[in-house]
């Protein structure tokens, strides 16, 4: 049995698209960061860092959630429906690990910046001025995704691959924080990704239940 540490809104949902979409039997474990269940000794031996999410595949124990995709597609990728998620050839592959990079530093580091100073720090780390140019930098680095994305369904070649899953969390996010009012296309892809059969919760439907 696969076991999942971390739940929605956070960034288990990639991994928890990728295990729907290979239909993977798991079990999904909560982790209450507020009460400080990621900081007890069971959880760090697991995750020294401290964050979710956090996979358990038998002896395998892997966190950080584009590597837990990777995985995931590299193992067991065969379930998919007509094969895939990562590329055949070097060249595809190092376009999608291309991407898969581009999201994780270039995207999402700006959206954690603005996680950060707007609920995450103390009140005395906060800057409003950080936020501004957190979005300012997300705002460049969309738009270069954007262009990218014209004619386009997918983010490599013409099949779904794991770039797809992990970039349409990240574009949620950056929908949720406003970043993708001059992205037609992105905001297009999102939609189109999201429809799919065994999408997870969007961010906003898993704060909407969390708020329930």
């Amino acid at each position: 049995m696969i076991t999942l540490y971390g739940t929605p809104p956070t960034r288990a949902l990639r991994a928890m698209w990728l295990l729907n979409e290979l239909d993977l039997a798991h079990e999904i474990v909560p982790v209450d960061i507020g009460a400080g269940e990621n900081r007890t000794p069971e959880f760090l031996a697991l995750n020294p860092a401290a964050k979710l999410p956090v996979l358990v595949d038998g002896d395998l124990v892997i966190s950080e959630s584009a590597a837990i995709q990777l995985y995931l597609a590299d193992k067991y990728g065969d379930r998919f429906p007509g094969g895939g998620l990562i590329p055949d050839t070097p060249e595809d592959r190092a376009r999608m690990h291309h991407w898969l990079f581009f999201l994780m530093t270039e995207i999402e580091a700006p959206l954690w910046r603005v996680a950060l100073h707007s609920f995450l720090y103390a009140e005395d780390e906060k800057s409003e001025d950080e936020i501004a140019l957190a979005k300012r930098d997300g705002r460049r680095m969309i738009a270069v995704l954007e262009q990218h994305m014209q004619g386009r369904d997918f983010i490599v070649g013409d099949a779904v691959t794991v770039a797809d899953f992990n970039a349409a969390f990240t574009l949620d996010w950056a929908n949720e924080e406003g970043l993708l009012d001059k992205a037609p296309a992105l905001r297009a892809y999102l939609d189109a990704m999201y429809a799919r059969a065994k999408a997870p919760a969007t961010i906003a439907a898993a704060m909407a239940e969390l708020d329930a």
